[in-house]
């Protein structure tokens, strides 16, 4: 039982998972910093608010009073959400693939030319011009 958990841990798979959320979390202390810093304010301005905390819509409830919807929190997730993938992707998912695809190239693999398979269509008359072969009597055509 120990040996297959000292395999599955000496997996690269777990070890860059690994350095994926540590360098993760690292990333979003600074993309949080730079939406807090920087684009909260300018959609505040755009909102006229001081923060986008305080963008909220006041709708009247039953008892008389209002409900606060907090529709400034919601847009700040998901610039967050946007801002850290953009990150994301474009400092490792991409520089990643490009790297993938020179070492393909250098060591000439490319991808494997797909077969030419026939059409439906030619199967199906394939499969016609057999039977009519095997049978002892075909009608003409």
């Amino acid at each position: 039982m120990i040996k297959g958990f000292k395999e599955f841990i000496l997996r690269g798979n777990v070890i860059d998972l690994a350095v994926a959320v540590v360098i993760g979390a690292a990333f979003t202390g600074i993309v949080n910093a730079i939406v807090t810093g920087l684009i909260n304010p300018l959609i505040a301005l755009i909102f006229q608010a001081d923060s986008l905390n305080d963008i909220v819509i006041a709708v009247p409830n039953i008892r008389g009073g209002t409900t606060d919807f907090a529709i400034g929190l919601i847009i700040g997730a998901i610039i967050n959400f946007i801002a850290v993938a953009v990150v994301v992707y474009f400092v490792f998912v991409y520089p990643m693939n490009r790297l993938k695809e020179r070492q393909e190239a250098r060591r000439g693999i490319g991808e494997p030319e797909e077969a030419s398979l026939p059409t439906e269509q030619e199967l199906l008359i394939q499969i016609r011009d057999l039977l009519d072969r095997q049978s002892p009597a075909s009608p003409p055509r």
